[in-house]
């Protein structure tokens, strides 16, 4: 989930110089893809400091710049360790506790979390999420689990959705991170409504590409958002989006069966388990006309390159929706092919820690790696390796609740980068697939 931040483009760049809010991540095209727009302004707000980098909290995993995505891969790297039975360090929880706002609310990073939080503060639901997920999952943590859904509740839109930036249009990924979150924390998605009455479901299934797709591959894709007018399909809505229908989180136990993903195709996404599965279909296809790999175009590139974070993002909604087969080509991709881009990322390899327990494989040996002990030297060394349980137990313990380093690199005011995924950033803007 933090794997695809390391190479993504900061949406909202431009706005970011105009003195705003950062609002989304943007993902290029691909070459046959029109872009979609740019991501609409945010509330104002201050614009960070090109300055010096703050410096890195000793609780905190990873040594790059957390401005932006601090809260994000803390989240992404305390699920990752709890599911293969490694207890967190207490300074890396009580960290990532200690960044909630009195409200309940998140900001992608806070350098001072003594200071309290104010009308300056950019608050990101993305970062809220996945750490409302964290911390119901290490449990202990009831009261800010709490506070932190009641305020995601208070952001949502009047469609039903959630925007990156509070007060923005919604887009799929937003609003497709906050539903996990809410499932993941007890709640009913279809249950939780705007005051205008529309569901977070409604919200989420408003950005399905449907019959009338052209070409009709693209059926039962997600768009970032709509673009002109019209809906182009995203890798990382529609991975994010398949968890989210299917009421899952980052956290996904190997399914008992599993069965090949259908075809890609048209779905009236009347009820989201027939999105998510129409959604997995476009994912399984995507995957095979690259290669076993989703393709990305980078910034100051004419030419498609492998997408590692998506595809990593892509093979746990796969997983989740019952279609490990389907998953497996890009699962052995991802073992040859990873390394490089997930070295020294908390998110880009707490996200493959997730992808491997999804899909029932050993991440001490994942193509020659051992993801656990990489990812535990990105920062403070754990308690202690609990013994790890079997997925069944452990889900029932659980209570049966399936639980994404996003690199930014901004110059000159502008945000670019590419391929990096769900689990890493949460924020993709434009098409991929």
């Amino acid at each position: 989930m933090n794997i695809r931040r390391s190479a993504a483009t900061l949406a909202a760049s431009a706005v970011l110089c105009a003195g705003a809010a950062p609002a989304a991540f943007a993902v290029p095209a691909t070459p046959a893809t029109p872009a979609a727009p740019a991501a609409p302004a945010a509330p104002a707000a201050p614009a960070p400091a090109a300055s010096t980098p703050p410096v890195i909290p000793s609780g905190l995993y990873g040594k790059k710049d957390p401005t932006y995505d601090g809260v994000w891969r803390q989240s992404v790297a305390l699920l990752a360790q709890h599911t293969v039975g490694v207890k967190p360090a207490k300074e890396a929880v009580g960290w990532l506790a200690g960044q909630q706002c009195a409200n309940g609310g998140f900001a992608s990073f806070r350098a001072d979390a003594a200071a309290a939080c104010d009308a300056a503060t950019m608050y990101d639901t993305n970062a809220t999420a996945m750490a409302v997920q964290a911390l119901k999952t290490l449990g202990g943590q009831d009261a800010a689990v709490k506070k932190g859904v009641d305020w995601l509740k208070s952001v949502q839109n009047e469609d039903g959705g959630w925007a990156f930036v509070p007060g923005s249009p919604s887009d799929a990924n937003s609003t497709a991170v906050v539903i996990s979150a809410l499932a993941v924390a007890g709640e009913k998605p279809a249950e939780v409504k705007s005051k205008a009455g529309k569901s977070a479901y409604e919200g989420l299934l408003a950005f399905q590409l449907g019959c009338t797709a052209q070409p009709p591959s693209d059926g039962g894709a997600f768009a970032y958002q709509p673009a002109d007018g019209k809906l182009l399909p995203n890798a990382d809505a529609t991975a994010a989006a398949t968890l989210a229908a299917l009421g899952k989180g980052a956290v996904v136990a190997p399914a008992a069966k599993d069965t090949p993903a259908g075809p890609s195709g048209c779905t009236a996404a009347a009820e989201p388990e027939a999105a998510a599965q129409a959604a997995a279909g476009h994912l399984a296809e995507a995957l095979k006309k690259g290669g076993d790999h989703l393709m990305a175009v980078t910034p100051g590139s004419d030419q498609p390159t492998p997408d590692t974070g998506n595809t990593v993002d892509a093979v746990i909604a796969l997983a989740a929706a019952g279609h490990k087969q389907s998953a497996a080509g890009a699962l052995e991709w991802l073992k040859g092919n990873s390394a490089e881009w997930a070295q020294g990322s908390p998110a880009a390899l707490g996200t493959l820690v997730l992808a491997a327990h999804a899909t029932g494989t050993d991440p001490k040996a994942f193509g020659g790696t051992d993801l656990v002990s990489a990812l535990n030297a990105t920062g403070p060394a754990p308690q202690a390796a609990a013994t790890a349980q079997p997925d069944g137990e452990k889900e029932k313990k659980d209570g049966g609740s399936d639980n994404q380093n996003v690199w930014w690199m901004i110059g000159a005011g502008v945000a670019a980068g590419a391929g990096i995924g769900i689990l890493l950033s949460g924020r993709r803007k434009k098409n991929q697939l």
